[in-house]
């Protein structure tokens, strides 16, 4: 089959690869164009760009498909299909319409729970006891078309990275699944309960609010690890909490409450495991507090400056 895929970050190169390996004919990859990234801001490609240039398949990075241009450059590689993994624009009507056999989706949640950009952010932070792969064929809509296969995982207690890695191997999975079969998985249409949308996470939703249960905190931390990373701020550096627990604790929510950098919350305690400072590697906490103290009684703010 000739295929057009259309991704960008490292949750689709299992997608791409899957095409590959499978034997069809990829007559280019769609990718963000790249952005300025590091302490250099030089233009770093994405992770779909740089796999697909390591196979010597032929990388666009329009940043508009809107154009009468763009859409007959697109129809001119007669795709019989196109696949979708996190590529980051609108497809408009003449481009899902160009495939033979239209455009698919490899969605990461549980549609129609969790349409939009952030899926496995959103279902962490809610507290979801589970999520999934959903392959779907495109429509106009924001992630509105049928269904066409999903599959079922458990998040216990996994980070935003951890997730999305199993994700995206779960989409490779599934894509091959119904590539090898397409027949057997008819489109179905989403159902009308359970709807929710995955908003695009904001920066500033990482700062950690010790004036809520210690959970809802813990689930802020594996949200939002590896990145951007949820951070409190002391003596006016930003501290990241990359993997943590809760555990017993009362207090002035924002408290240190030991000398190990456990944390008072609304209800219970936050415990780190993993922390980073600003240009450091990540480290234990015991590490970071020998060469930044942070005594047991510093009060962090609920938003998490010092408090005064």
């Amino acid at each position: 089959m000739r295929i057009v895929f259309m991704g960008s970050p490292d949750f689709a190169v299992p997608s791409l690869d899957a095409l590959v390996e499978a034997g069809h004919e990829v007559a280019a990859a769609y990718s963000q164009p790249p952005r300025p990234a590091g302490r250099g801001k030089a233009p770093r490609p994405t992770a779909v760009q740089l796999r697909a240039e390591a196979l010597d398949i032929e990388v666009r990075s329009p940043s508009s498909l809107r154009s009468d241009e763009e859409q007959a450059r697109f129809r001119a590689l007669d795709a019989d299909l196109a696949v979708v993994a996190a590529y980051g624009l609108i497809l408009p009507r003449a481009i899902l319409e160009a495939p033979k056999a239209g455009c698919i989706n490899v969605h990461a949640s549980l549609l129609p729970r969790w349409r939009g950009a952030a899926p496995i952010q959103r279902a962490i932070l809610a507290g979801d006891k589970h999520t999934g792969i959903t392959l779907m064929r495109m429509d106009e809509g924001l992630d509105t078309g049928p269904i066409l296969l999903n599959w079922l995982i458990e998040i216990d207690g996994k980070t935003a990275g951890e997730l999305t890695e199993e994700l995206a191997d779960l989409g490779r999975f599934a894509l091959l699944r119904y590539l090898a079969k397409p027949l057997d998985y008819p489109p179905k249409p989403q159902p009308e309960e359970g709807l929710t949308y995955a908003a695009k996470i904001d920066k500033s939703e990482a700062q950690l609010d010790f004036t809520q249960d210690a959970r809802v905190v813990e689930r802020q931390v594996r949200a939002f690890s590896p990145t951007p990373g949820a951070w409190f701020e002391f003596m006016g550096e930003r501290i990241k909490l990359l993997e943590a627990e809760v555990v017993p604790g009362s207090g002035p929510p924002g408290m240190v409450a030991d000398d190990h950098l456990k944390i008072a919350c609304d209800e219970r305690a936050i415990r780190p495991f993993v922390v980073q400072r600003a240009g450091r590697s990540r480290m234990h906490p015991d590490e970071l507090l020998r060469g930044f103290p942070i005594p047991k009684g510093a009060q962090l703010n609920p938003r998490g400056r010092l408090g005064q």
